[in-house]
């Protein structure tokens, strides 16, 4: 049976697989957007069961008018900060969103609803391998904005969850793939292909192909049980095995050698410093990076397996080739 699923954030990377997930179960999409949004960038915008409609997470009326009528409401365009911002700032702004996009659920009355989290969000494993256990309800010690933020969005999805608010949280683990204009995490296999990464930062993650994850996400929004995480995953790996692998797959040579976190850390500042005072260019370690490198780790996602039916498809070596073949058509490689 198809159903009506509004989804915000549609034109991202995994807003657009999400979209894509929905269409290809037979479901109605209402793309909701902000006001001079670029709808072009949407793949599939003219299937003639897409409809839009204008909201912003920061008008709580607008948004609950946008997501009234619907069957599901996915949110896949969460508070990321981007410009320097005082952590105070940053964390009013994540709340005052994520507050908004709750109070659009409940006084919609939208049946059921979707918070797209973030793995850094999950403490640390003391097995070494992640499930959606890892919880804290104090924040992080880690003052960087972004950690600090999904932190609070993901204690806000799951306080509303537990309270009755029927609303799921699904955490796609370090995604590559189509629709990646940022780049986002796309980054790095753009950067190995382009031979303009002398050096990496080893660590341990889980990596899943856009398609996948959108699929999941699809899943979890629409068979997930209020209140809980779904971790969706693919595949562990190291990262002193995943950037060879693009290389190989890129045909070109892998970086010569992985640098030490204390030393990107270092190298972090001084770049911080040169593009603030020197106006030099913006970091290539920015503090983000290393906090979402530093809190990466591998991840079980059997919850997601056993509740929603939901296993990636495609290998590691398909998810890459998928990623090189569409930043090729995109012309950013």
């Amino acid at each position: 049976m198809s159903a009506s699923i509004g989804i915000i954030g549609a034109t991202g990377l995994l807003g657009q697989h999400a979209v894509n997930a929905a269409l290809a179960e037979g479901h109605l999409v209402r793309v909701i957007h902000r006001a001079g949004s670029d709808l072009s960038k949407l793949q599939c915008r003219d299937d003639p069961r897409i409809s839009a409609s204008v909201a912003d997470l920061n008008d709580r009326s607008q948004l609950q008018s946008a997501v009234e009528g619907l069957d599901a409401v996915m949110n896949c365009a969460s508070y990321y900060p981007t410009t320097p911002k005082p952590l105070n700032e940053e964390l009013d702004i994540a709340r005052s969103q994520m507050a908004n996009f709750l109070a659009a659920v409940a006084g919609s009355g939208v049946p059921k609803a979707l918070y797209l989290g973030a793995a850094i969000a999950l403490t640390k494993a003391e097995s070494g391998i992640a499930d959606e256990s890892q919880v804290s309800d104090q924040p992080p010690d880690d003052t960087n904005p972004y950690v600090q933020v999904k932190w609070l969005m993901d204690r806000m999805a799951r306080g509303a969850g537990q309270d009755g608010l029927p609303i799921v949280i699904g955490i796609p683990s370090m995604t590559f793939g189509e629709f990646d204009y940022g780049p986002t995490t796309g980054a790095l296999v753009l950067k190995v292909a382009k031979r303009a990464m002398p050096a990496y930062i080893d660590g341990q993650r889980n990596v899943i192909a856009g398609r996948d994850a959108g699929r999941g996400l699809l899943q979890a929004c629409l068979h997930g049980k209020p209140g809980q995480r779904y971790l969706l995953t693919g595949h562990n790996i190291a990262l002193h095995d995943l950037v060879p692998l693009i290389a190989k797959r890129a045909g070109v040579k892998p970086p010569r050698f992985a640098l030490p976190m204390p030393l990107a850390r270092v190298l972090s500042k001084v770049q911080s410093f040169r593009h603030t005072y020197l106006r030099g260019p913006e970091p290539e370690l920015s503090e983000t990076m290393l906090a979402v490198l530093g809190s990466g780790q591998f991840l079980n996602g059997t919850r997601a397996e056993r509740e929603l039916g939901f296993k990636a498809e495609l290998s590691v070596e398909e998810m890459v080739d998928r990623t090189l073949v569409w930043f090729r058509q995109e012309g950013m490689l």
